[in-house]
């Protein structure tokens, strides 16, 4: 299955001329799901690789740079004639948030699912799932991990012809965890192997909960909205530096790391610096970048860059 995480929005509360509010979209085989959805985010989307009709809207909390671009999206969807279900999830509070904006919305053509999330619940997409954790910051917050389910052992056909099983369908069968003339599948298939795994913080402190859930993941995606010249405004305001995010991902032993949320105050390169002190594998997205995630036997996870302008100095955004 192919597995890709599209940068819409990575600037953190404040749009600048180069990046949007926040919002990424989790590409998995057919499946599209979108996380967070600030204002204009369907815009940045069309510009880029199009609006998709979206199976699920994650919510990570609900400042409002985080969540405006949804009641245009929805009533994007509507125009457009959708029909099959929209499901919008979010920690406690996202049902008065859309009763609040009931007048705004007005009636949809399509069902619209809004559903409440308790921490470590499971939200299952055909053979992965995604799952809540909280974490610290202003107001209740949660980031999210993507899984997916252990895949079978590798198998050895080789070793399995060398013991008189015939290739074909008898192949299946040992695959599939019957034993076949004499041959037992543990002979032939290798030990499960450990499914992808995407975690994305949101807006949040430093906390153990990230580092917990990121534990040997594929990609982490970090916020980091402050530099540590301003570490004691990031404690103040339930943020995060660079090198704090840099220290989660070196301790969790995460493959790659992703800042986003990133302040008019500083340009990219210098918060990839900051992170990479700690920890080597950092890049900074910028809007419509993407991350591709293969399985880890085909490689490491990468950055597909978009064609871009300079970035602007911090003063001129």
């Amino acid at each position: 299955m192919d597995l890709s995480l599209f940068f819409a929005g990575t600037a953190g509360s404040v749009p600048t001329a180069r990046r949007g509010l926040p919002g990424v979209l989790l590409r998995a085989g057919g499946h599209r799901l979108l996380f967070d959805a600030g204002e204009g985010t369907q815009q940045q989307l069309l510009r880029s690789v199009g609006l998709p009709e979206l199976d699920a809207i994650f919510l990570t909390h609900y400042h409002l740079d985080h969540w405006l671009g949804v009641v245009g999206m929805l009533k994007t969807f509507d125009l457009r004639g959708r029909e099959v279900p929209l499901a919008v999830y979010g920690p406690p509070g996202l049902r008065a948030l859309f009763g609040s904006l009931r007048g705004v919305i007005g009636r949809l053509g399509y069902p619209m699912a809004l559903v409440e999330l308790d921490p470590h619940d499971e939200v299952r997409f055909g053979t992965a799932l995604v799952s809540p954790f909280p974490v610290e910051h202003r107001v209740t917050a949660y980031g999210y991990a993507f899984v997916e389910d252990d895949r079978p052992g590798r198998f050895d056909a080789e070793t399995a012809a060398r013991l008189g099983v015939a290739p074909g369908p008898d192949f299946g069968r040992l695959q599939a965890g019957e034993t076949v003339a004499g041959v037992r599948p543990e002979q032939v298939v290798g030990p499960p192997r450990p499914g992808r795994r995407i975690v994305i913080s949101g807006d949040t402190a430093p906390c153990q909960a990230v580092e917990v859930f990121a534990h040997g993941a594929n990609l982490l995606v970090h916020e980091a909205t402050f530099l540590s010249d301003e570490r004691a405004r990031a404690r103040e305001t339930g943020h995060s530096t660079a090198r704090q995010a840099a220290e989660i991902a070196r301790d969790a032993g995460v493959r790659l790391l992703a800042l986003t949320h990133l302040s008019t105050r500083y340009f990219p390169r210098e918060v990839r610096d900051e992170a990479r002190e700690v920890f080597g594998a950092t890049v900074v997205p910028r809007d419509f970048d993407a991350i591709e995630i293969p399985f880890p036997e085909r490689g490491e996870p990468g950055l597909v860059k978009a064609e871009h302008e300079p970035e602007l100095d911090p003063a001129q955004t």
